[in-house]
């Protein structure tokens, strides 16, 4: 079994692509174009994290990024990683749950949802005001640089209808080793209800408030292709505290 480390490299390399705003009634706001890189460093076990964008409303680049001639970006950032924390997870195809171990009052609250398939990646970042009500997402759609990769279409709900079936595996809190199983779901008109649906395939199923007396789910999704589905899954008890992170594998049945 690979390990967290090893599923982590699998996002190795240039991601061009934008991050868009969605303000909690659902609104698009102008997407800001990105260039995100990870590259080993020293030794295997050092990568070096870089990210760069540019103001919202500069124009995106066909395949992500700035057009040529843009400018500076208005944001440089670099980190580098010898260790992975325990607030995130990564999964075998390298799709990874990172979020706050604990809900805390007057604290601000988020949780982040990453796919990956062969040169695609599909984020979504999920952020809550310290009052515990959504405040907004933000949409990171990317593609591996030169590869000629494309977006999907915005998810419709025809899309997602329908019974699914696949592979599941979950990693809990206090146990770092996957426990795998099989799974199936059912997408009718109720389960339909509460999904806000994304452009490039995505959806995500989040509760408008948050509570550290309430147990809640957070849920991010993205077909990937049109008879295959992927969701992040990330469950929280009710003092608020990280219970678990699953990530399914779904082919429509």
């Amino acid at each position: 079994m690979a390990s967290k480390w090893d599923n982590f490299l699998c996002n190795l390399g240039e991601w061009r692509g934008s991050f868009t705003t969605i303000n909690a009634a659902g609104v698009l706001q102008p997407s800001s174009p990105s260039v995100l890189t990870l590259a080993r460093g020293e030794g295997d076990g050092h990568v070096r994290f870089t990210v760069q964008r540019w103001s919202p409303g500069t124009q995106v680049a066909p395949g992500g990024g700035p057009l040529e001639a843009v400018g500076e970006p208005g944001c440089h950032i670099q980190q580098d990683y010898r260790s992975l924390g325990k607030q995130v997870v990564f999964f075998d195809s390298g799709a990874f749950n990172k979020g706050s171990m604990q809900v805390a009052p007057s604290t601000v609250f988020g949780g982040e949802f990453g796919f990956i398939s062969g040169n695609r990646r599909h984020r979504l970042v999920q952020l809550y005001t310290p009052a515990g009500v959504v405040d907004e997402l933000v949409l990171i759609r990317e593609f591996r640089a030169g590869s000629g990769a494309s977006e999907n279409p915005p998810t419709t709900v025809d899309q997602l209808l329908g019974r699914w079936q696949g592979r599941s595996a979950t990693i809990s809190a206090d146990w770092p080793e996957a426990d795998h199983s099989d799974c199936q779901i059912e997408i009718g008109a109720e389960e339909i209800k509460g999904l806000m649906l994304l452009p490039d395939g995505g959806f995500v199923r989040l509760p408008q408030q948050i509570s550290h007396r309430e147990a809640f789910v957070l849920e991010g999704g993205w077909l990937v292709a049109p008879d295959r589905m992927e969701r992040l899954i990330r469950r929280y008890d009710a003092t608020g505290a990280w219970l678990s992170a699953s990530h399914e594998v779904l082919t429509r049945s």
